[in-house]
């Protein structure tokens, strides 16, 4: 089974982890950042072009790339950003396969060190459809700072269209799902969450 197989009933049954989704994760503790010129250009011009294509290869280039490509410049590029990459952590418990993209809290970007986020693109814009991915690839991300000997507590996701973004956390054996949904239109305070949660570690040489 890969990362995209799991539903959050499998989530429950297969992985052990307990879901709760009656919380509200950042609505009080992220107000908006300032946006550069450039993202704001570039999400005029291109995210009216992915939206007509209406295909997730679309949104993923023309709106989600720039969005994460933006965030690393206002970390002055001391996280790292993946995407599109073939990540197995432990096969036999199906949390293997390709993920859409990876934020890591290092800025080695040749390979993967401290995975944080996880963010998966929404499969035919439903949201609520890749809630189950998304915790297994955050999961996966725990599992592989421990077996590195990376002690990061807490994994957040996020699962997106493009136009809009639902958030995730992940503790030990338990999963949060932000009640609340943020759209592209306040891109401001999706960069500020995004900020909030990968934000760079020091980690032990």
């Amino acid at each position: 089974m890969a990362f995209s197989k799991f539903t959050l009933k499998q989530i429950k049954q297969e992985l052990g982890i307990q879901v709760i989704e009656n919380e509200r994760l950042f609505i009080a503790s992220s107000p908006a950042v300032q946006v550069s010129d450039y993202l704001q250009t570039t999400l005029a011009e291109f995210s009216p072009l992915a939206l007509s294509i209406n295909t997730e290869k679309s949104r993923s280039e023309w709106i989600v790339a720039p969005v994460l490509a933006e965030l690393r410049r206002q970390l002055d590029k001391q996280v790292s950003l993946f995407s599109g990459i073939s990540w197995s952590v432990e096969p036999e418990k199906g949390l293997d396969g390709f993920c859409d993209y990876i934020i890591s809290a290092d800025a080695e970007q040749f390979y993967l060190v401290a995975p944080v986020v996880t963010i998966v693109e929404a499969k035919k814009e439903n949201i609520v459809g890749g809630l189950g991915q998304c915790i297994a690839t955050m999961y996966a991300a725990q599992l592989f700072n421990q077996r590195e000997g990376h002690p990061i507590e807490t994994i957040y996701g996020a699962v997106t269209t493009g136009t809009n973004w639902r958030f995730l956390k992940l503790q030990g054996q338990t999963a949060w799902i932000d009640l609340d949904e943020y759209f592209l239109q306040d891109v401001g305070q999706i960069l500020s969450i995004l900020k909030q949660v990968a934000q760079p570690i020091r980690l032990p040489a």
